[in-house]
């Protein structure tokens, strides 16, 4: 088996050392997703997301970080 492609989208240097990094990910079938990196030290979490997903993610954290009242 393959490895699936993936693309560099960038990477954010995040407070106590944490490191996120984002690639997307092209696997045969045809579906794209972005795999989100988080390492804390010698831990990794990883998820690999949809569009629709990133999308709702980023406008909840842009709310966020904007100062707005996030509500579901």
């Amino acid at each position: 088996m393959s490895q699936a492609p993936k693309r560099d989208i960038g990477e954010i240097q995040a407070p106590y050392g944490r490191r996120i990094r984002l690639d997307e990910i092209a696997y045969e079938s045809g579906m794209t997703l972005l795999r989100v990196t988080i390492r804390e030290g010698g831990r990794y979490t990883i998820l690999e997301i949809d569009a629709a997903t990133a999308d709702r993610w980023g406008q909840l954290m842009a709310d966020w970080a904007a100062g707005r009242s996030v509500d579901e």
